[in-house]
């Protein structure tokens, strides 16, 4: 979803567009949603948002794409289990590879 955008018009006729801010979601209305972006996704992991992207774009975590521009959204519960365990293989000392072998063969 865009930013909203506020129309702002000087008295000389020129025309100025200014980005209003999204409001960020509390945790507390991350948790109560069933679908999550992937920045709300790495904000309830604990996560940067990049490590989020880099376990996407390999395909391990789940995801449905929704709207007009086919955003993807992430299933909250199967998303954050699923991210838990990367990172818990990942601390065993398990490498990219191996998680990822792990993952698909369950």
């Amino acid at each position: 979803m865009r930013p909203p955008i506020k129309i702002l018009k000087r008295a000389s006729g020129i025309l100025n567009f200014k980005l209003m801010p999204q409001r960020k979601r509390t945790i507390e209305e991350i948790k109560k949603r069933d679908f999550l972006k992937m920045s709300e996704l790495a904000e309830l992991c604990g996560v940067r948002y990049s490590t989020i992207k880099f376990y996407a774009e390999l395909g391990l975590l789940p995801y449905e794409q929704k709207g007009k521009r086919l955003a993807r959204y992430y299933p909250a519960k199967e998303a954050s289990q699923r991210v838990k365990e990367i990172l818990r293989l990942r601390d065993k000392g398990q490498s990219v590879g191996e998680v990822i072998s792990h993952l698909l063969n369950k």
